[in-house]
């Protein structure tokens, strides 16, 4: 994983006193709450619902042990509810006493979050983070956030190159650039170097996908304006091939052209996703004419140097105990119960190949009952970090599903890993399963939702907790989200579900057929709304009527059942709408005329 320099490490450390002293000033009445306010953002402090909020930075999803164990402290110590004064709170439709706190959670874009933190222990927490080289800069604000890549990167066995490097240079090329510090809206990057795309690419302001041309030179397929929110747009590809060399100089054109001409009058309508659609091909012409511009006039500055590229490669440090051909491993192999159908399971689901055929890429699932989806206890991050250690060279990722991945494991030391895993509560064989849904912290905990995720996923969880029923469903993407910021990206999913509010009341939308641009789901697209909303209660029902049309008409070719997704298509979306109707117990209501125009 990436090995921070001198200079990361003391930058990181020098914002971090930054933000003491602005604390300071502020808590004593030196500091105005609306000049203190932009500081705070500035480093992930938002104030949500209840309590501050603090988002932080985790650059390609890569996390090491000691950055998980300082994780696990800050949930332990400072992430508590109870700390918080609640009397000016705006608890709306939230049930305080079931909300969880001593923990964190993972995000769609690889970030973690705290709920609970109180400001005035925001500091120390700052000072924790950079003694392992993290932080909240720009996790908030109008400005280039965290990149973000594909769980895998660097292992994949389908990977044309390692996006990590030029990720990382990307990373550096944005942190604090004068000139997008104030962009019309917040503008977000992923990039993939796979030909499956787990980062969900096409739903970013700009995706990118490394390529190899004709010739075989590395290079970008440059998708721009993608995002989900009131409006779903899809991004649009302005550049089929960018040599690879170009991309600072070429992002550098595509922000230039949005902070000219994105729209600052309406925050409904200042994401680029709203300008890539109005302008078309005259938002495309603009950014070649800037980019010729920057290589023609201004000297081409950004411009990526091989011994660049090779000096930040060599950052990536692939651990010594993981090269090569590897003998056997001295750790004792449990013995697994043969009636423990879990493990199999757990092998096919859990388990994927690696680019060195000793090793294999193993996923934590953080999607179990009793917890919300994506979030971990301070325990279960020390737990983490011990499995990090032991298996995977202490490495690990957050992955955009919400879960964490080892990218270092042996092969021969998977009975192992299971087996503490299992003990943890951390290895059910259900990634990419009903109950492994992306979910956001919705009305519970947001100030923005409409209405709470958490119950709701919850409830469904509850009902598909045989692992018969939900391998025999197979693959289905599931995501949930509390409003239509859509932070839980509905669009994207075979089945989203979408909080609605309706005169102070909780409502859900329920879209089929979204597609993330993975290769089980195909080409990116938003989902179709089936009709009215439903009351809270009727959402299970709603599922289980939809997936059991499925398992009505699915084919199947020997052992293997068409996909959801695939069956979907096939047939059609009117028998899943029907059945999804059918269920209604209750009288729904319209939905909003945005969100049904989707």
């Amino acid at each position: 994983m990436y090995q921070y320099t001198e200079f990361d490490k003391q930058f990181v450390r020098s914002r971090a006193s930054q933000f003491r002293d602005q604390l300071e000033r502020w808590q004593a009445g030196k500091l105005a709450e609306e000049e203190f306010r932009p500081l705070r953002l500035q480093n992930g402090w938002y104030v949500q619902r209840f309590a501050p909020m603090l988002r932080i930075a985790v650059p390609y999803g890569e996390l090491n042990s000691a950055q998980l164990r300082v994780l696990a402290t800050i949930a332990r110590d400072y992430d508590h509810k109870e700390d918080n004064d609640l009397s000016k709170a705006n608890p709306g439709l939230s049930d305080l006493k079931s909300l969880p706190s001593r923990c964190a959670h993972f995000t769609t874009r690889q970030n973690v979050q705290f709920n609970w933190i109180p400001l005035d222990k925001s500091a120390d927490v700052m000072d924790l983070l950079a003694s392992v080289n993290m932080h909240g800069i720009q996790t908030s604000g109008n400005c280039i956030r965290n990149t973000t890549s594909d769980e895998r990167a660097g292992v994949a066995i389908d990977e044309v190159a390692d996006p990590r490097p030029l990720a990382e240079i990307i990373r550096q090329w944005s942190t604090l650039h004068p000139e997008f510090a104030f962009l019309p809206r917040k503008f977000k990057i992923a990039i993939t170097g796979a030909t499956d795309d787990r980062a969900a690419t096409a739903w970013h302001d700009v995706g990118l996908h490394v390529l190899k041309n004709e010739a075989g030179e590395i290079g970008f397929r440059v998708m721009v304006g993608g995002g989900m929110g009131r409006t779903p747009v899809v991004g649009t590809v302005i550049r089929e091939f960018l040599p690879w060399n170009q991309i600072l100089n070429y992002l550098e054109a595509v922000v230039r052209v949005y902070n000219r001409w994105g729209r600052r009058d309406n925050i409904y309508k200042a994401r680029i996703k709203i300008l890539v659609k109005a302008e078309g091909q005259r938002y495309i012409d603009e950014v070649e004419a800037e980019y010729q511009q920057i290589l023609t006039h201004d000297g081409a500055p950004h411009t990526i140097s091989q011994q660049e590229l090779d000096r930040v490669s060599a950052s990536f440090v692939v651990p010594a105990s993981r090269v090569g051909t590897l003998p056997l491993s001295a750790m004792p192999i449990p013995t697994i119960d043969p009636a423990d159908t879990n493990y199999p399971r757990w092998l096919a689901r859990n388990v994927a190949p690696h680019k060195n055929p000793a090793l294999r890429c193993v996923t934590l699932s953080f999607k179990r009952l009793g917890y919300s989806p994506g979030d971990a206890t301070g325990e279960q991050l020390d737990i983490a970090a011990d499995l990090a250690d032991r298996y995977s060279a202490g490495e690990a990722r957050v992955t955009h599903d919400q879960n964490l991945v080892l990218p270092w494991v042996r092969a021969d030391e998977l009975p192992a890993l299971y087996a503490e895993a299992h003990a943890a509560g951390l290895a059910k064989a259900n990634v990419r399963l009903l109950t492994d849904m992306i979910v956001c912290p919705g009305g519970d905990f947001c100030a923005l939702a409409n209405a709470r995720s958490l119950p709701i996923s919850e409830a469904i969880s509850q009902r598909y907790q045989d692992l018969d029923e939900l391998h025999d469903l197979g693959e289905i993407d599931v995501h949930m989200s509390g409003c239509i910021n859509s932070c839980g990206h509905h669009h994207s999913a075979h089945i989203g579900i979408l909080g609605v509010d309706k005169d102070g009341q909780e409502w859900y939308q329920v879209t089929l057929g979204g597609s993330d641009g993975s290769d089980l789901s195909g080409a990116a697209g938003a989902g179709k709304v089936v009709g009215p909303s439903f009351a809270a209660a009727e959402v299970p029902e709603v599922i289980e009527a939809v997936l059991d049309t499925y398992r009505s008409v699915r084919q199947s070719a020997g052992d293997k059942a068409e996909t959801f997704i695939d069956t979907l298509r096939r047939v059609g979306h009117d028998p899943f709408k029907q059945a999804a109707n059918a269920a209604r117990t209750s009288t729904g209501r319209a939905a909003p005329q945005a969100a049904t125009a989707a």
